[in-house]
């Protein structure tokens, strides 16, 4: 993995893949609905859609078709705290991605029509997320976890707000938040580096918007309850606790807890709801890290006459983790797992470059595979512990989405509090 600075200070990191014939290519920016304020929030969504409707060389129809003609994939996503633009192709197609996903980057043209067309497949999206609660509970969670702060609020936005937008107002926002110092390119793949940093100083070099970076507040953990009232066949519930930076020196203590409570089909809560009881077809933990904060959160979905059961087979986990603690064949097993999968991720060009982009732009450092290896094999029962005492430290959070929240209102938000080891 290299590291380059173009002329102008853009930053470049490449990781030169010879054995694979493909390239992965991403312009990351940070910015998401984070840097949203409740007047804009969804804009950072909409850029990233509007980007694809076309500049004055290509229409929207002649940038899928060009990408189709070389057989490569092209998309975009946006996320809480960055938003990537990024392209696979056969390496021999690599300026031809190139050049298509600079000239969206710099001269999308927010034509009113296209925007007014993009407006309501958006809004679309939004009434899809709406009729999807398993979906819809985690924005819920992270509401009743962050209360009124920008990581609570929606990546897509809400269709008061995105009625209002225009072009003005997108241009506006990228001309704020779509700097050089926010900026990072990251490549993988079997590609050639000098010939790489020529071909993206002729396409990025002339990138000349300069500012000052926005302060974003630290949030607070607020463990509220919200309960969002839906005729649905199951409730869905989320549980959040505090978790851990993407920063943390903790992190991977939080990411192999994770495991050992619902973070795959061996975990505690896997094998006591759904495969021991046949309470729950989908029952998992996962962990959020964002630049200053994290959320380790539990969802289940599940018929509303077993709801009460569900969330009491819950709690008596997380009470056994606070008292007991991990047993070793967990730890161990959680290590191997993820060795497992970052080491499986690292056949992948597309994998390579997404945690490239990351690193740069969220950590501004690299960790290679020996020292991310050696953190999680360093991870002890001490590390486990202080990490669960964190986690278990306050009143957790709860969201629920169905029709009757009578055995989520109900729970002891801070009955773990007093149980950690």
């Amino acid at each position: 993995m290299n590291n380059y600075t173009l002329s102008n200070g853009l930053r470049v990191v490449v990781e030169y893949i010879p054995t694979f014939r493909s390239v992965a290519f991403g312009i990351w920016v940070k910015t998401g609905s984070r840097n949203e304020s409740p007047e804009n929030n969804g804009i950072s969504h909409f850029i990233e859609h509007m980007l694809f409707k076309g500049t004055e060389r290509h229409s929207a129809k002649d940038i899928a078709d060009l990408f189709d003609g070389i057989g490569g994939n092209v998309n975009a996503f946006t996320a809480k705290e960055y938003t990537c633009y990024f392209a696979k192709v056969l390496d021999q197609h690599l300026p031809i991605a190139v050049d298509a996903l600079a000239d969206m980057f710099f001269n999308s043209q927010m034509d009113a029509g296209e925007l007014a067309k993009e407006k309501n497949v958006i809004l679309e999206e939004i009434s899809m997320y709406e009729d999807t609660p398993d979906d819809k509970v985690h924005d819920e969670a992270s509401r009743a976890a962050y209360g009124d702060h920008p990581l609570a609020y929606s990546i897509l936005g809400l269709e008061e707000r995105l009625s209002a937008m225009d072009g003005d107002s997108l241009r506006g926002y990228m001309k704020s938040q779509y700097r050089i110092d926010n900026t990072v390119i990251s490549v993988a793949g079997n590609v050639e580096e000098k010939a790489l940093i020529e071909l993206l100083e002729k396409h990025f070099g002339g990138f000349q918007n300069n500012g000052t970076e926005t302060a974003v507040s630290t949030p607070t953990f607020s463990g509220q309850y919200l309960f969002h009232k839906k005729k649905t066949e199951q409730n869905h519930i989320c549980i959040s606790f505090p978790g851990c930076s993407i920063a943390d020196p903790q992190l991977y203590a939080m990411i192999l807890l994770n495991n050992a409570v619902g973070g795959g089909m061996s975990s505690r809560l896997f094998q006591e709801i759904r495969e021991k009881r046949g309470l729950a077809y989908s029952v998992y933990s996962y962990h959020t890290s964002y630049a200053d904060s994290g959320l380790f959160t539990v969802y289940a979905g599940t018929a509303p006459k077993q709801t009460k059961e569900v969330l009491e087979l819950t709690m008596a986990q997380m009470h056994d983790l606070a008292v007991k603690g991990l047993t070793d064949t967990e730890l161990h097993r959680g290590k191997e797992q993820l060795k497992g999968s970052l080491i499986l991720s690292l056949e992948s060009t597309s994998s390579r470059m997404n945690r490239l982009g990351k690193n740069e732009l969220m950590l501004g450092r690299h960790y290679t595979l020996d020292e991310m290896l050696k953190r999680i094999d360093d991870v002890d029962m001490k590390d486990i512990q202080d990490v669960t005492k964190r986690m278990l430290s306050v009143p957790f959070a709860v969201a629920m989405v169905g029709s009757n929240d009578k055995a989520a209102a109900s729970i002891g938000r801070d009955s773990l509090v007093s149980s950690v080891i």
